[in-house]
């Protein structure tokens, strides 16, 4: 009978159950984080140019190059307009100017026969006009006019031969061979290839973020799963009335690849483009999910839950940059469905440091 009522006692005992929401917490550590800016743009040229002649003739020759899509370089002759006209013009301002210059040599020689004559006469008897002082302005002038006459024959001799005022994408031509143009004849459109622009938004929220010295910042820009060293250029210095986003520029250099073999990156593609803005200085990197009204769940020194007030600098990706009186202390990683303040819970995971980012983050 005893080992029965034993048996019984024993079965009887309720065995301690520990009831506290299971928890995993991380360690925070504040780092100085650098700020990753995205947009989007079209890349453009740099400038485009609406070539024209500029001395009247019929179109002889144009370089085989001088067709829509084709790739030119600074300085080459695109087409040739007839020139016996403008070379005659020239051997005529050649013979001007040298008439011109004998007739000065004349002229001074003359003068200065008056002056020595001038030395034996009364120097009342002397005048301007006796010494030929006159005659040799007039001639100087003539010389002057002559000169200025071959610059200008030679000017339209050279402008026969259009050349590219840079490196270009022919976009449109509009004249060929036997073509008759007039000064200011349109001929051609080209796009400049030397350097594309890409024009992107910045949105509002993005705007305190941008480097203090924007200009010359590097930037990689993504064009067909391809990337794409650029630089940030300027500033529009406005903001869009519709969007309120400022907008700026970045460059990239030889989009052709007519100087460097770089592989090509067409005017009009679609661009992504990123670039770093400002460092965060001692931030804090957390999950968004564990954010909820500018506050985050903690451990206190007991081990039980408890509310910090944070304050949100930045969200990225999944990640929210945070300041706080937090350094050093234990964040909830998992808190439970329904967490109170002073509520116990347990802790299943070691500790281990969250901080605002990695190396790895950093070059991502």
């Amino acid at each position: 009978m005893e080992v029965i009522a034993a048996a019984g006692k024993e079965e009887t005992q309720a065995e301690e159950v520990d009831t506290r929401p299971l928890v995993t917490v991380q360690q925070l550590q504040p780092v100085n984080y650098t700020v990753s800016l995205t947009s989007y743009g079209e890349i453009i040229p740099l400038e485009s140019t609406n070539l024209a002649a500029q001395v009247s003739g019929e179109v002889v020759s144009w370089n085989p190059n001088f067709v829509p899509g084709g790739l030119v370089k600074r300085g080459d002759v695109l087409f040739t307009i007839e020139k016996d006209a403008y070379e005659a013009a020239l051997l005529q301002a050649q013979a001007n100017l040298s008439s011109a210059q004998a007739q000065l040599i004349q002229e001074q020689a003359q003068a200065e026969v008056a002056k020595k004559e001038a030395e034996s006469m009364p120097q009342n008897r002397i005048t301007d006009l006796y010494l030929r002082k006159p005659q040799v302005m007039s001639a100087q002038a003539a010389v002057k006019s002559a000169e200025a006459q071959l610059r200008i024959a030679q000017r339209d001799l050279d402008n026969c031969a259009i050349t590219a005022p840079y490196d270009a994408l022919i976009i449109s031509r509009d004249i060929g061979t036997g073509d008759f143009v007039t000064t200011g004849t349109i001929a051609a459109t080209l796009n400049n290839v030397e350097s594309a622009e890409i024009n992107f938004p910045v949105a509002g929220f993005d705007q305190h973020f941008l480097p203090s010295n924007l200009a010359h910042t590097s930037a990689v820009v993504t064009v067909d799963n391809r990337a794409i060293a650029a630089t940030i250029n300027r500033d529009l210095g406005v903001v869009d009335q519709a969007t309120r986003m400022s907008h700026l520029v970045a460059r990239i250099d030889d989009p052709y690849g007519m100087r460097s073999g770089k592989p090509l990156v067409k005017f009009g593609s679609y661009a992504n483009i990123k670039f770093a803005g400002k460092t965060l200085e001692n931030v804090f990197r957390v999950p968004q999910e564990l954010v909820n009204n500018s506050k985050i769940w903690l451990l206190d020194e007991e081990g039980d839950l408890v509310t910090s007030e944070i304050q949100v600098i930045r969200e990225e990706g999944t990640y929210m940059f945070i300041r706080g009186d937090i350094n050093g202390r234990k964040i909830v990683m998992t808190p439970p469905d329904y967490p109170l303040d002073g509520m116990k819970v347990k802790v299943i995971a070691g500790d281990s440091k969250l901080v605002a980012t990695t190396l790895a983050d950093q070059r991502g």
